[in-house]
């Protein structure tokens, strides 16, 4: 999409942080209402988006300031520092509205970014798939639509009369309706991609193939955990966020079940709705799911916090009554305490280092038994030339009757739905 001048101005807040290394300075606000914070995680998220944290400051304040969210002369005091160590992006750990973020840039005189436009811009240089590349762009634009709002109302003149009227208001209405348009030409895409995977899911119903959903705190080892349990080769990165659509694998469990399992992005603390909003028809998979398997990295301090904001987005998208099995992963780095304080604390949880591949094959086994083993009742004819499918059919099903012909046996069985496909070409319909 081609955009306007001052479309392209206030998207430098947010996609600049991708050209060169810049050099950020970190604010983070401590209010009546809020406890103490850290901004380690904002430093991870920066160095993520491509800049260097070069200073930090957490301020404390009674209010937020509707102008500019710190105080004003707190925001003059930032300013000479962020000036003297020469930063490129002043980066809040905060949600700005479109003013505070304009009138700061003015304090600043260099570009600010909030939270939300740090992930974003994250999003931005990390999705590949067309999926991804769709969502993160629809995310940017109701993101940018308002501040581009707000940009109007400083370059227009508002008297209303003939020749009153300020070249930048025409210019922005211009930039504004196209970024609509754009807006809707993306939701109908996504629509149309939602109704493929709608497709697959369905395909994978009536194939009886459980769906197993990943889920976890960006960073918490997912893609390993992933890799591990399939024999797959998932890109693995020590970034935050280092991969962001979808991927699925085929796992067959010990007990021969087939399940698929789906590796969704990760999760953080306050992300952006219009994120969530953007990638809920991706998101929405873990819905599906007959199993939400939550893997917590065990050897962060901040566990509690995450596993919190992990089942906020799984309440958020409705999935927060599927059966959850947490996996605390990691567990050789972690800190002995720290892992025997959180299964203290979560009784039924699983300790795993996916990366050595240590307690995995506890952890199929919980996955199995979490899984509802459903019969159907089937009427097989296993062929005398065939002793394999015997074995089977008195192994793993439940032998309701059985009828010797001449060609071969007619068995009535319930039979688990994975083993559907072994039998498929021999079953009959039950009467």
């Amino acid at each position: 999409m081609t955009t306007g001048r001052s479309e392209r101005r206030l998207t430098a807040t947010v996609t600049d942080l991708s050209v060169v290394r810049q050099r950020a300075f970190l604010v983070g606000s401590i209010f009546d209402r809020y406890p103490d914070r850290s901004l380690d995680e904002l430093a991870r998220l920066t160095d993520t988006a491509g800049s260097d944290p070069v200073g930090s400051v957490v301020l404390r304040t009674r209010q937020p300031n509707p102008a500019t969210l710190i105080g004003s002369g707190q925001a003059s005091e930032l300013a000479h520092e962020t000036a003297r160590l020469d930063v490129d992006v002043v980066i809040f750990d905060d949600d700005l509205t479109p003013s505070q973020q304009r009138n700061l840039q003015k304090v600043f005189t260099c570009d600010v970014v909030d939270r939300p436009g740090l992930i974003l811009d994250i999003f931005a240089q990390h999705a590949t798939s067309r999926s991804g590349m769709l969502q993160v762009e629809l995310a940017l634009l109701r993101y940018h639509l308002p501040r581009l709002r707000g940009r109007g109302t400083a370059l227009s003149r508002q008297a209303g009369g003939i020749g009153t009227r300020g070249p930048g208001e025409t210019k922005l209405e211009t930039d504004r309706r196209r970024i609509e348009r754009r807006i809707m030409k993306l939701t109908a895409d996504l629509e149309k991609l939602e109704r493929t995977r709608a497709t697959q899911r369905k395909a994978r119903a009536r194939n009886d193939v459980p769906l197993i959903a990943l889920v976890g705190y960006t960073n918490a080892g997912k893609s390993t955990m992933l890799n591990a349990l399939t024999g797959t080769d998932v890109i693995v990165e020590d970034r935050l966020f280092s991969t962001l659509d979808a991927t699925v694998r085929r796992l067959e469990l010990p007990d021969g079940r087939g399940v698929v399992v789906s590796d969704t992005v990760g999760f953080v603390r306050r992300i952006p709705h219009d994120l969530i909003a953007a990638f809920h028809s991706t998101l929405e998979e873990i819905a599906d799911a007959a199993t939400v398997v939550h893997i917590a990295d065990a050897s962060d301090p901040d566990t509690e916090a995450h596993i919190g904001a992990v089942r906020e987005v799984l309440e958020e998208l409705g999935a927060a009554t599927i059966p959850e099995l947490l996996v605390f992963n990691k567990s050789d780095a972690a800190d002995p305490v720290h892992l025997r304080r959180l299964s203290e604390l979560h009784p039924g949880a699983v300790a795993v280092s996916a990366r050595r591949g240590e307690g995995l094959d506890t952890l199929l086994d919980r996955i199995q038994r979490l899984l509802p083993l459903e019969t159907v009742e089937t009427v097989v004819m296993v062929p005398y030339d065939r002793p394999d499918l015997l074995a089977t059919v008195w192994n793993q099903t439940d032998v309701l009757s059985e009828e010797h012909t001449d060609t071969g046996t007619r068995f009535t069985v319930r039979m688990p739905p994975h083993l559907r496909s072994t039998f498929r070409t021999l079953q009959e319909p039950a009467d």
